[in-house]
C-alpha cells in the first residue's frame, strides 16, 4: 500500500469505529496486491479497496486544474469503472483520495452524478481539509445516498498523530 492509502483505510476505519461505537474496523495489506483490506471484526467480513488520487495544484508554480473538484471526483470513479469492468470492479470499495482542497464540493450531489450502475460496491472521498491550529483536518464521505444524505465525518489528528477526535457533519 502508499502512504496515501494507508492513511485514507485508516481514517475510514476511524470514522465506522466512531459511527458503530466500537474498535471494530481495522485495514491491512492486501495479500493479492490490492490497496488495502478493512476488517469488521464484528461481522468478520473484509473489504478489498481500490484507491484513485485526485490531484489539484498545490504550489503557485504548477498548472492549477480548472475543474471544480466535484467533477473531478466523478469522472475519477468513472475512469476507475472504466479501467477493468464489473470484474475489476466487483467486491470492492473505491476510495477517492483528495490530494490538495479543491475548494467546496456537496457529497449529496457527488452521489446523485455517480456513474450508473456503481461497479464497486461503494464510493468514499477522503480529503485533507487543511492543517488548523495544532491537528491536521480530515474529511471522510461514504457516497451513500440509501438514509437521505450522504453521510460526512470530520478527524482532527494531532500534529503527532498520537491522538484523533472524530465527529459526524452529515
Amino acid at each position: 500500500m502508499r502512504s496515501r492509502e494507508v492513511l485514507a483505510n485508516w481514517l475510514i476505519c476511524a470514522a465506522l469505529n466512531f459511527e458503530y461505537g466500537a474498535n471494530r474496523m481495522s485495514f491491512t495489506s492486501d495479500p493479492t496486491g490490492g490497496d488495502g483490506v478493512i476488517h469488521d471484526s464484528q461481522t468478520q467480513t473484509t473489504w478489498r479497496t481500490e484507491h484513485v488520487m485526485v490531484r489539484r495544484a498545490l504550489f503557485p508554480h504548477e498548472k492549477s486544474n480548472p475543474k471544480p473538484v466535484q467533477t473531478e471526483i466523478i469522472e475519477a470513479v468513472a475512469l476507475k469503472q472504466a479501467k477493468g469492468g464489473a470484474s475489476y470492479a466487483s467486491g470492492k470499495q473505491l476510495v477517492v483520495f483528495l490530494d490538495s482542497g479543491g475548494g467546496e464540493w456537496h457529497p449529496n450531489k457527488v452521489a446523485h452524478a455517480l456513474p450508473q450502475p456503481l461497479l464497486f460496491v461503494d464510493a468514499w472521498v477522503v480529503g485533507l481539509h487543511g492543517p488548523a491550529l495544532n491537528q491536521y483536518v480530515y474529511g471522510v464521505t461514504k457516497l451513500d445516498l440509501s438514509n437521505g444524505n450522504a453521510p460526512v465525518w470530520i478527524v482532527r489528528l494531532a500534529p503527532t498523530f498520537d491522538g484523533w477526535t472524530v465527529q459526524r457533519i452529515q
